[in-house]
């Protein structure tokens, strides 16, 4: 029982999205037919769920890596790949297991034929980001990706650009965005690629921060999505704490009698926000 007599809630829409599930599952899958799978990059974004599944086998190997691997079966993540990646498994005879999330794909072939129509693609994105990289590689490494709209010299941009966002973007930024350049006289030809299981996550944390005296927000530190909505949570409740594991909890966080919410990341699994709880449960 706790001393400090704690109620602690688990946020329920937090955890993995789909994308993420389905691509856990069909490694799990495979892991338990022949007991080891290459796993093109980090499966998700998430140390403690990595270490879970490199446990049971799965091999995490880099694009250097691949090229020297022949005749064997490799998972795509949910994040996709650019078609560079199809091309050399062809080469090296490897069997893809193609997890890549279907919100990913669909927005893969609307890039694609939006270069084969020769249009001038800008993608709202993070530099570098794997699922960026799988869309940049749509248009031959030709559109261009922008963090931020001061990257982009609005002057001399074309007078007719069309606009594209990385799946798990903040909404409301990317109208931002659209509104700026439809200000500064581009004619914009938007398309709306977020991926609502991920926006719509961003409202629903708001309401459930504002519940609890205190929340404990459950992320890997390389998750671009965890970023993003542990400052959704402490815009709302200043009292948010970030954690990748119980470890890092502190007993002096919390007050007698108080309630506490946990939430995450769409890279955070479930165990792992209830290990947290039950760390919590010990104050």
């Amino acid at each position: 029982m706790s001393m400090k007599h704690l109620q602690v809630q688990i946020d329920d829409h937090s955890g993995f999205c789909f994308g993420v599930v389905y691509a856990i599952e069909m490694a799990e899958e495979i892991l338990e037919e022949q007991g080891y799978l290459y796993c093109l990059g980090d499966i998700v974004h998430n140390d403690e769920e990595v270490s879970r599944l490199t446990r049971k086998g799965l091999k995490i190997i880099d694009h250097s890596e691949l090229k020297a691997l022949r005749n064997e079966k490799v998972l795509i993540r949910a994040h996709g790949e650019p078609p560079s990646t199809y091309e050399l498994s062809i080469k090296n005879n490897l069997t893809l297991i193609d997890a890549s999330c279907p919100v990913v794909l669909k927005l893969q072939n609307r890039i694609k034929n939006s270069f084969d129509k020769e249009d001038n693609i800008y993608i709202y994105g993070k530099h570098g980001h794997a699922e960026v990289i799988g869309l940049l590689g749509q248009t031959n490494n030709k559109a261009v990706v922008f963090q931020d709209i001061s990257e982009l010299d609005i002057p001399n941009l074309p007078k007719n650009i069309t606009l594209y966002s990385q799946t798990t973007k903040s909404t409301g930024k990317f109208y931002e965005i659209n509104e700026i350049l439809r200000e500064n006289g581009i004619t914009v030809n938007t398309n709306d690629t977020i991926c609502r299981q991920v926006s719509n996550r961003d409202k629903e944390l708001r309401s459930f921060a504002e519940k609890f005296d205190k929340i404990v927000f459950v992320s890997g530190t390389k998750s671009s999505n965890g970023k993003v909505l542990y400052n959704v949570c402490k815009e709302k409740n200043d009292h948010t704490y970030f954690v990748s594991n119980p470890d890092q909890i502190e007993e002096s966080w919390f007050g007698l009698n108080e309630s506490v919410g946990i939430c995450g990341a769409t890279s955070t699994p479930m165990w792992l926000m209830e290990q947290v709880r039950e760390r919590i449960l010990t104050f």
